[in-house]
């Protein structure tokens, strides 16, 4: 009875729960083993039970640290009926026992190389240790005990980076809450955790509401069905997103993981009112809860959870042994770190956090971060869309724009490599929905443009596609309206040259985006070479750039060779690689299927957040080879949301690519995955 129980219990609620929180998968089911049995309620004096640490699990302090209690089964520890005593204890209650027990645990710890977790039991004075494991810790606590057993002697440094987990890096770079366990009762509901942290603030519902608040000094957690461009504002001032549409890559979750922000997107419990000012929260359990305007949320970021109330947060924790530990970590690493950045601010924090260089800043992200920008971009879509006399003052309105933010990104980054993709979205995306919004908008431009606000709206709703992911976007946009492109270009050769002229070194790096077809490559290319040539000729600058494309298309792959015959340097796009390669869309697939596929077996992880090495891998297998074939010094680098993922980092340095781009917060995480890959691959070959 009791070894089938053990056997059923792999199916149960709990335990299928915490594989899908640690991520296990590919298992079949769990081992039993079955010992003799010692009794710790033998009697009420010298019998009991207990569970130690060989260090402090919450600091990393150097000490036994548990508890005991006198009389006692393992079940009655675990049950809290009782209240246990400090393991200390022992050493003036039972101080033969405790010595003993001290004695084992640190030759447990010796032996294991790693702080120990273990449970014993004392039967009527004799000491029985039942089991011993890697102990569980704060991220504080794992940096301290890696530093510690170094300079005690029981660790190198190379297996000290090899006990630190990224998760504890992640704990000490963002706030989190001092105590999740505390607040499981008032979880209204989960959605998609697609910006790691913690946030609180009160709930409003639209984005002049969020500014509004928090200029007079009021914490806010801006709460949308989704959000768009016009939203910006108040998303920069919230202290978190949620959104009951969207996923990992809408627009919510990908500006606020560019800020660094809390969000939770895609929670379709959620029921927003616009008009009443109130969310109604679908409950697992069948009750709704409504949240008014005003009223306190909690964000966890990091798991998804959308929690009642206003949760107690702690800032980020940055020891001072996380530097020691970054240096062993940056001393074995091979594979190179850079970020994801799209103004001088993410550059700075990027390069705070040991950023090599920037492998992605998307221009237009640039457009989203003020309402005259916005503004901006619009009468540019408007006049290009209609061929009017103003596209060029359109254009050079917005290549003023660009140009101040990448001479900011140039200084910022001080002679770092820093890879600029053109325009990547189709035009549609920078306008509003159809309604009032659309219409009032159509007026504006008719009125500055000198048209019919008929012909605007008409022309601006036929930007609408079927399928926008697959349709008039990346370089097929440059290629349509080549003035784009040109006043791309001119934009950043000018702000090089200007930098340049400052005495900093600039090194741009031209990336033309979704590349399927050589002559797509050629075409775009010829533009910008032949604006470089133009203004170093004007400025009386050299300035040192490259041109390459983002490897996203699997037709690109397949072409590699063939597009390595211009491009010199690849980026593999890994998120439209993935949607590309399977079919699917990432928002639709989340949403609806994936974590079915996961939990079944069908997929073994969700393929956007650890990349699929069989399929999508094997297009970078072929990339990688074709590519170095026709060009062997070709720069290879990976700038999807896969570089910033320990498990797909492995991947990367096994196929010998030159560095990985990540976010800003993540590039610590980067740095150590990609040392602790470096490590395991250097023992596995000398196996």
């Amino acid at each position: 009875m009791g070894i089938d129980a053990v056997f059923r219990s792999w199916k149960t609620p709990r335990a299928v729960k915490y594989r899908s929180l640690h991520k296990i998968t590919g298992l079949k089911g769990t081992a039993v083993n079955v010992q003799a049995m010692v009794f710790g309620n033998r009697t009420v004096e010298d019998s009991g039970t207990g569970v130690c640490f060989t260090r402090n699990p919450a600091t990393g302090e150097r000490e036994l640290f548990g508890e005991f209690l006198f009389n006692a089964q393992g079940e009655d520890m675990v049950a809290g009926i009782r209240t246990p005593l400090p393991v200390s204890e022992l050493e003036t209650r039972m101080p033969a026992i405790y010595k003993e027990l001290l004695d084992i645990t640190t030759k447990l710890e010796l032996d294991m190389k790693d702080m120990q977790d273990c449970e014993f039991t004392v039967q009527e004075g004799r000491l029985f240790m039942l089991q011993t494991r890697n102990g569980k810790r704060t991220g504080a606590a794992a940096l301290k005990i890696a530093v510690d057993m170094v300079k005690e002697g029981i660790l190198t440094e190379k297996e000290a980076v090899l006990i630190v987990e990224p998760r504890h890096l992640d704990q000490l770079l963002h706030p989190t809450f001092v105590d999740e366990s505390a607040y499981k009762k008032d979880v209204l509901a989960t959605g998609l955790a697609a910006s790691p942290g913690a946030a609180i603030g009160r709930v409003v519902f639209n984005a002049e509401d969020a500014e509004e608040w928090h200029a007079r000094g009021e914490k806010v957690i801006l709460c949308r069905i989704e959000t768009s461009p016009e939203d910006v504002g108040g998303m920069h001032a919230a202290e978190g997103i949620c959104t009951s549409r969207g996923g990992m890559t809408s627009h919510a979750a990908v500006v606020a993981r560019g800020w660094g922000k809390p969000c939770v997107c895609g929670c379709e419990a959620l029921r927003v009112d616009y008009k009443l000012q109130q969310v109604t929260i679908d409950r697992k359990d069948g009750i709704p809860v409504v949240v008014k305007e005003g009223e306190w949320l909690s964000l966890n970021g990091t798991t998804g959870e959308i929690i009642l109330g206003q949760q107690p947060v702690e800032d980020p924790a940055l020891v001072g042994d996380l530097a020691t530990l970054m240096s062993w970590v940056d001393k074995y690493r091979r594979l190179q770190v850079w970020t994801n950045a799209d103004t001088p601010e993410d550059a700075k924090v990027a390069r705070a956090n040991g950023a090599q260089g920037i492998g992605l800043t998307r221009t237009e992200h640039m457009f989203f971060s003020t309402p005259q920008r916005i503004a901006a971009v619009r009468r540019m879509i408007a006049a290009v869309e209609l061929h009017s006399p103003a596209e060029a003052d359109a254009l050079k309105e917005l290549e003023q724009y660009q140009r101040e933010d990448f001479e900011g990104i140039f200084h910022a980054m001080y002679g770092l490599p820093v890879t600029i993709r053109l325009l990547d979205p189709p035009l549609h995306e920078f306008l509003p929905h159809e309604g009032p919004a659309l219409s009032n908008l159509c007026q504006q431009i008719a009125a500055e443009l000198g048209v019919e606000p008929d012909v605007v709206h008409a022309r601006l709703e036929g930007l609408s596609e079927s399928n926008p992911m697959m349709g008039l976007r990346g370089c097929r946009l440059g290629i349509v309206h080549p003035g784009i492109t040109e006043m791309q270009a001119s934009a950043i050769f000018n702000a090089a040259a200007n930098v340049i002229k400052s005495g900093v070194s600039v090194h741009p790096k031209l990336m033309v985006p979704l590349v399927g077809v050589y002559d797509e490559l050629q075409n775009q290319v010829d533009i910008l070479r032949k604006v470089a040539d133009r203004v170093q000729k004007d400025k009386g600058v050299k300035i040192r750039y490259q041109v390459g494309t983002m490897i996203e298309v699997p037709r690109g792959a397949l072409q590699a060779g063939k597009l390595a015959e211009i491009a010199e340097f690849f980026s593999f796009g890994t998120n439209d690689l993935t949607q590309m390669t399977f079919g699917i869309s990432r928002d639709d697939a989340q949403a609806k299927f994936l974590t079915q596929y996961v939990s079944s077996g069908i997929l073994s992880r969700d393929p956007f957040d650890t990349i699929d090495v069989d399929g999508v891998g094997e297009m970078v297998r072929l990339a990688v080879k074709r590519g170095r074939e026709t060009r062997p010094d070709i720069e290879l680098g990976i700038c999807g949301e896969h570089g910033g993922d320990p498990a797909s980092i492995a991947f990367f340095e096994k196929m010998g690519l030159d560095y990985v781009s990540c976010s800003p917060l993540r590039v610590p995480i980067a740095r150590l995955a990609a040392a602790q890959s470096r490590i395991s691959g250097m023992a596995t070959a000398t196996e």
